[in-house]
């Protein structure tokens, strides 16, 4: 028997449209993929729902017939399934994530902070003013490649700006595949721009920095205000915090939305295929240095080096590149010596239970 859009099997006369009983997990991004991971016993008794929202006190969640919040745990965030066991909702079964953003907390907590799981395509935005910088949205295309996200660059306020191409070009020499849009979040570019990637039964996501306009195209996308928004400060382009939590916007017939707020420190780790991917040039260069663990700083036969030389590659690019492989280094290597530590403490408190119970 086939299955529909939602990994439900449906009788053999049935359309690809998704069953009656089912379209609510469609419009929420329910998918093959979490189908999968259970049977049709198991989901008469543990329904599927999706994280829309996180708070300190527990987990928003919908799904076919579900509105609730659960109690809250560490490792679940926005866009997660959850099979809910009604009876004991801290025992619900968090299902499987086809990709998830993440980034080190920000502080001095050694620790990671998950942003979004099951996102189809990541939305980086940011505006044709002063809050353009390529060196941050490097940083986001990779948090996207390493997630297994789609990215693809917002350009807003064009319709105030008289250099629109001039943003376009920088934003297009990060990847040759990463899509560049430059539009009007105030207009109709939304809805017409973005629909590749808004079909129904998606989840998109919009990431940026603050007062870049991401809870304006949420607004446009939904055809009404589900978002509240507010103006950036005209003296320094500077955005105003107006989305407070992460929260996942239903869409009915387009997508899920995610609006996010906006992120002032933004430190990748674990993202090392992410990095290597937005500078791929420079990484597949870094192949052929005489040594494997060169730092192209100053070392005989660094390929990266020659190639600089030579005026192949652009000296800015490669400094961001240094700093950014270092930084994820860095990190990466700080979370792992934390999890030992975290690990090995465990160990002990185990041990000592143990053994007191003897």
């Amino acid at each position: 028997m086939p299955s529909d859009d939602t990994g439900f099997t449906q009788p053999e006369a049935a359309s690809a449209t998704p069953a009656p009983d089912h379209a609510i997990l469609f419009e929420l991004g329910w998918q093959p993929f979490f189908a999968q991971q259970t049977g049709m016993d198991e989901l008469a008794i543990t329904p599927p729902a999706r994280v829309t929202e996180v708070h300190r006190s527990g987990l928003r969640v919908l799904g076919d017939g579900i509105d609730m919040v659960v109690p809250p745990r560490a490792d679940a965030t926005v866009g997660d399934w959850l099979l809910i066991d009604q009876q004991l909702p801290s025992a619900s079964r968090l299902l499987e994530r086809k990709s998830v953003i993440k980034r080190r907390a920000a502080g001095h907590d050694v620790s990671v902070q998950l942003i979004a799981a099951n996102i189809d395509t990541a939305f980086i935005v940011t505006s044709c003013n002063d809050d353009f910088n390529v060196a941050r949205l490097e940083r986001y295309v990779a948090l996207a490649f390493e997630a297994g996200v789609t990215p693809v660059i917002l350009l807003t306020r064009a319709d105030l700006c008289r250099n629109v191409a001039t943003y376009v070009t920088q934003a297009e020499a990060i990847s040759d595949a990463v899509p560049v849009i430059a539009l009007d979040a105030k207009s109709e570019d939304p809805l017409t721009l973005l629909a590749p990637w808004c079909k129904p039964g998606r989840t998109v996501a919009f990431l940026g920095s603050s007062g870049v306009g991401k809870s304006t195209l949420t607004n446009a996308l939904s055809a009404r205000a589900v978002a509240a928004t507010r103006s950036i400060r005209e003296d320094d382009s500077r955005g105003r915090h107006t989305t407070s939590h992460r929260q996942l916007h239903i869409i009915p017939g387009r997508c899920a939305v995610l609006d996010t707020p906006g992120v002032r420190e933004l430190q990748l780790t674990d993202a090392e295929s992410g990095v290597a991917e937005v500078f791929s040039d420079l990484d597949e260069l870094a192949a052929d240095c005489r040594f494997n663990d060169c730092t192209h700083v100053a070392e005989p036969g660094c390929a990266v080096l020659a190639a600089l030389g030579k005026g192949v590659i652009d000296g800015a690019r490669l400094a961001r590149w240094r700093k950014l492989a270092a930084e994820e280094r860095h990190n990466t290597a700080t979370l792992a010596k934390r999890r030992s530590k975290d690990k090995a403490f465990g160990k002990m408190v185990k041990q000592a239970r143990k053994h007191k119970s003897r």
